[in-house]
């Protein structure tokens, strides 16, 4: 009899084979249907999202005709859910999730006003960012519903997101060059790898810790971004080439595996880069809000920084637009903006304007 573990989802069933290769397993009780933990490995938040859209898939259906909770139930049986990423799809659950509660409320209350309070309620309870991102899936929703006539118009249409406060930092913030330095030296081997891929290609953590060994090709990494499907092909260029002939042996097929030669999962590998990180802040060697997604803003800086305009950083980036492209290398556009009018008003005030007026005359 297969054993469970209360730590997996209500209503699945997980196990290790008997025998050679002792291959993990995991089941839905109701519907006898397997999840493939090669493609949603155990515990991740992918394995999550594909436990919690079978037992949907199964359950019946007991949401009220046009309520929040039907919308929302033909959005995640369409196409346009089941065919993102699955750390998106994971993200969108997890609103989905906080707006249960008033999944009864009918389409037609749903007006801006309305939202707006929802959007506010969000960030009184989970903070800024969370209140933006339930807004925009709302948003999302219903203008899916709208193209489809299950609803009339779009209400969260031209909501504006909530403001970051004076004085907050924002969020992944480019490094230092300082900064990457010294995480480079601090790192332990069997983590440089990973950290020196999202440094020097600007891949976020999911794509970089994922990333199989055939995906090299000579002096160039050849993938897709697994949140938009976008093609890249990436350079390797020579601390990076340097960082990965250093990393050690290993029998996994990605290219970074953790201290045991196993494939880095996502949250392993932010735990152990937390440890790294307060380790160089207590030694004063990095400041604080260092973020791994903060590298991908890094090498869009240093990309604009060259003179490389928005589409090509987006091309680099795997964006199909220019706006993230535009939003990760700002600073360095505000940098040579800045410096540039401040050479300007320099030679204005030197040439110019300045002039030595002796006392009695004008």
């Amino acid at each position: 009899m297969p054993k469970v573990n209360k730590w997996w989802p209500k209503g699945f069933r997980v196990w290790t084979d008997k025998k050679p290769p002792y291959r993990q397993r995991c089941q839905h009780r109701n519907s006898k249907v397997m999840i493939d933990l090669d493609k949603y490995p155990a515990r991740t938040a992918s394995f999550y999202a594909e436990c919690e859209r079978v037992t949907k898939a199964f359950e019946p259906d007991r949401t009220k005709p046009g309520t929040l909770g039907a919308l929302i139930e033909k959005y995640r049986a369409s196409s346009a859910f089941t065919d993102l990423a699955p750390r998106t799809r994971a993200d969108y659950q997890n609103k989905f999730d906080y707006l249960y509660p008033i999944r009864d409320t009918d389409l037609t209350r749903f007006t801006s006003p309305f939202i707006v309070r929802l959007r506010d309620k969000a960030a009184e309870q989970k903070g800024r960012r969370f209140a933006n991102y339930v807004k925009a899936v709302i948003s999302l929703v219903f203008s899916w519903g709208k193209d489809r006539g299950f609803v009339k118009d779009n209400p969260a249409l031209g909501i504006s997101n909530i403001r970051r406060k004076r004085g907050e930092p924002r969020s992944n913030r480019p490094w230092q060059d300082s900064e990457r330095d010294a995480v480079l030296d601090a790192a332990p081997k069997h983590m440089r790898p990973a950290i020196a891929l999202m440094m020097f290609t600007g891949l976020g953590p999911q794509d970089a810790l994922t990333l199989h060994r055939d995906a090299i090709e000579g002096d160039f990494i050849d993938t897709a971004r697994s949140k938009t499907g976008v093609e890249l092909y990436l350079p390797i260029i020579s601390p990076l080439r340097e960082a990965l002939a250093a990393a050690p042996k290993h029998d996994a097929l990605t290219i970074c595996a953790n201290s045991k030669g196993q494939p880095w999962t996502v949250s392993g590998f932010r735990a152990s880069w937390r440890k790294e990180r307060q380790k160089l802040e207590r030694l004063g060697k990095i400041r604080p809000g260092l973020t791994l997604y903060g590298l991908r803003h890094t090498v869009a800086t240093i990309f604009r920084e060259m003179g490389y305009d928005e589409r090509a950083i987006a091309d680099v980036l795997g964006q199909e637009t220019i706006e993230m492209a535009r939003l990760y290398s700002r600073r360095a556009d505000l940098k040579r903006k800045v410096a540039g009018m401040g050479t300007a008003f320099e030679a204005e005030v030197n040439s110019r304007r300045t002039k030595i007026v002796k006392p009695g005359t004008e």
